[in-house]
């Protein structure tokens, strides 16, 4: 598959309407639904069985993916502001809301259930500085150092601010 290179257009959202996907334990896509194949330009075909990265546009910053990634793997739901990139190189920024699967038996994470919904451009005119000045200092130096530079961030703005909550934060701003 070639690499698509982004284009400074954005894919409008509607409102009241979820994309939706699931994937094993691993990131590999077992599912989606018609309103994510519509987004994101790909089919059916070309998403089910591919690492959910491929739609991970290169504006955002490796460390989000590593929190959410230790959270969702440690059995926590979470909640993230990503900004996708779609087939077509054009962009679309959601809320994402990450359920993890656990098999009761085993008590193993089995995968992950994905919901998104449109997010508003307060929240992003937020989100979208904080991430640049991420993904800056990934590129200078690396993940590590942009984790100890969110973490910085957080306390500034509030001693109970986290990665977890900081949703909290960027909801001040709808």
């Amino acid at each position: 598959m070639s690499k698509i290179v982004p284009l400074n257009e954005e894919i409008k959202l509607e409102n009241k309407r979820y994309l939706v996907s699931e994937t094993d334990a691993k990131g590999v896509i077992t599912y989606c639904n018609d309103y994510f194949t519509e987004i994101s330009g790909y089919s059916k075909e070309e998403l089910l069985g591919k690492q959910h990265n491929i739609i991970r546009h290169p504006d955002m910053p490796k460390v989000i993916f590593k929190l959410l990634w230790e959270r969702i793997q440690s059995g926590k739901n979470v909640n993230a502001v990503v900004k996708n990139l779609a087939k077509n190189g054009k962009y679309y920024w959601i809320f994402t809301e990450f359920k993890t699967r656990v098999d009761l038996d085993t008590n193993t994470v089995i995968g992950y259930t994905a919901h998104r919904k449109t997010i508003s451009h307060s929240a992003i005119d937020v989100i979208a500085p904080l991430y640049a000045k991420l993904l800056e200092i990934e590129k200078d130096k690396d993940v590590e150092s942009a984790q100890k530079y969110l973490s910085e961030f957080l306390n500034e703005k509030d001693e109970n601010i986290t990665f977890v909550n900081l949703l909290d934060y960027i909801h001040k701003f709808y």
